[in-house]
């Protein structure tokens, strides 16, 4: 197995998982005891703050050329609720709340384009 394998006594080989939280679940069967013996680092990522989301979601608006007046300050704390800070869900929703906006002819994502991108992702 490779994670056993050393050479001069040294690890020449590091393995990172990294998923969704089931992928704990699927670790602790008893089938994968042996794999989960061998990680020594263990750290459960619980999302992003209301703020850090607010940070997150103005920085990738400013990345593609945006301005922080697109997205109205309600909205953000709205795509922190519905996501939990996970920024997979963020950047779907955003991503949806984009599109949305854009076929209501909208001057700025509010709440009401978060809930609109919520409902038709099934996400609350």
């Amino acid at each position: 197995m490779l994670m056993n394998y050393g050479y001069d006594s040294l690890n020449c080989f590091t393995l990172i998982l990294c998923g969704e939280p089931h992928l704990n679940n699927t670790l602790r069967k008893p089938v994968h005891e042996a794999l989960r013996q061998r990680i020594t680092v263990h750290y459960n990522f619980t999302g992003l703050t209301d703020s850090e989301v607010a940070q997150y979601v103005l920085h990738k608006i400013s990345c593609a050329g945006g301005s922080a007046s697109i997205i109205e300050q309600a909205a953000l704390s709205a795509v922190h609720s519905h996501s939990q800070g996970n920024q997979r869900l963020v950047d779907n929703l955003m991503t949806n709340a984009l599109t949305l906006g854009a076929q209501m002819e909208k001057k700025s994502i509010d709440t009401e384009v978060i809930l609109a991108s919520v409902s038709s992702q099934n996400l609350g």
